[in-house]
């Protein structure tokens, strides 16, 4: 019987969530072909996850919202959902959403607590919603899985779970990401217009990103007689106006750069084209990104909160991310320092090699032998 593993993330290219959900499967599936099998939400344009084309997959056509609604539903009226996934031995949930399948043994990756630490840099009915269904979905399930210690500890204090429920799996960065050589650097630079030496940020545009505040010590830098480009990777989210508002009153606005869409086969030339990476994130359950620039050789400064420390370890240089004076001097340091920065590439690389997909697959089927004994 096979063991479902959800991908809508991936298969609606959604972030850092897609990228978890696209990656483990494929190593899950590697590592124990013909066990597993993919569910998925079917609307909009979805496709097959790239290298997962051959895995037996199952689908709902429900558009976001009303499937959402009709898993919460479910799970409070006690509806099974098992003919949507015949044969089902266990089924991992890769984003917040677990579906209500009886008798069979669930794993529910919790990737961190944001919507409930910042509600209000979250969407009025996303908050209602997690809020509401969150708890639920957590004690539904057998095992939960989350990405950092940091998320294990904010996950088990908000909602008062026996701390052996939750097991920590770190992600990695996809095996694309390495360095790059330079002649793919310079088509990347030309097709993408960019500057010869750059900060590069990649993630969605909102406020938990925290980019006014960087582009706000992009000012003070600006003032002091050194400018400092700053690439932009990454779609708008949600609440982004503001930041858009202040980058017009500022006069960094000539040195910041939106390439739009970058499908990911462009991101390791882009990271390996950058001077240095900046994650200037007030949370984040894990931040891949950083692993990401890490792997592809590029030096790292990051915000000293959340995970991110946890994730970069030595390798990175760290800002208090609500000190606007904090983060410019770092960024002046790293900028203006070649040496540094050849230090700190060595460094990342090594740091880097820590994650792979293939042990967070092997940790993640240890979960499933304990939660389904019969798992084999």
């Amino acid at each position: 019987m096979p063991i479902y593993v959800d991908v809508s993330a991936a298969v609606h290219g959604k972030a850092g969530i897609g990228r978890y959900a696209g990656s483990l499967a494929r190593a899950l599936v590697a590592q124990q072909p013909g066990r597993f099998a993919l569910f998925y939400n079917r609307f909009g344009e979805a496709g097959p996850v790239p290298g997962l084309e051959a895995v037996p997959a199952r689908s709902v056509r429900a558009g976001y919202k009303p499937w959402r609604m009709a898993v919460w539903l479910g799970q409070v009226a006690g509806i099974g959902f098992n003919r949507l996934m015949p044969g089902v031995e266990l089924y991992h949930a890769t984003e917040h959403l677990l579906p209500p399948l009886r008798g069979v043994p669930c794993v529910l990756t919790v990737h961190d607590m944001i919507f409930a630490l910042f509600p209000e840099h979250q969407k009025r009915l996303n908050y209602w919603y997690l809020n509401m269904a969150m708890p639920l979905f957590c004690r539904r399930a057998d095992a939960i899985i989350t990405v950092s210690e940091f998320s294990k500890q904010d996950i088990v204090r908000y909602y008062g779970l026996d701390p052996g429920k939750v097991t920590v799996i770190y992600e990695a960065a996809s095996p694309e990401f390495t360095p790059v050589a330079q002649r793919l650097v310079e088509e990347a630079r030309k097709r993408y217009s960019l500057p010869d030496s750059f900060l590069i940020h990649v993630g969605t545009i909102e406020p938990r990103k925290n980019l006014t505040r960087l582009i706000e010590a992009l000012q003070r830098l600006r003032e002091r007689g050194l400018k400092v480009p700053l690439v932009v990777v990454g779609g708008k989210g949600w609440l982004y106006h503001d930041f858009f508002s202040r980058l017009e009153e500022l006069e960094v606005r000539d040195a910041v750069y939106f390439p739009g869409y970058v499908p990911d086969s462009d991101l390791p030339a882009l990271y390996s084209a950058a001077h240095t990476a900046v994650i200037p994130s007030l949370y984040e359950g894990f931040g891949l990104p950083v692993l990401e620039a890490m792997s592809c050789g590029t030096p790292v400064i990051s915000s000293s909160t959340s995970s991110l420390p946890e994730v970069g370890g030595v390798a990175a240089r760290y800002f208090d991310p609500h000190d606007v004076e904090s983060m410019a001097q770092t960024i002046h340091d790293i900028w203006t320092r070649p040496d540094l920065r050849a230090g700190m590439r060595d460094q990342s690389l090594a740091q880097a090699s820590k994650f792979s997909w293939k042990r967070a697959a092997r940790e993640t089927i240890a979960v499933y032998e304990r939660v389904c004994p019969q798992y084999t």
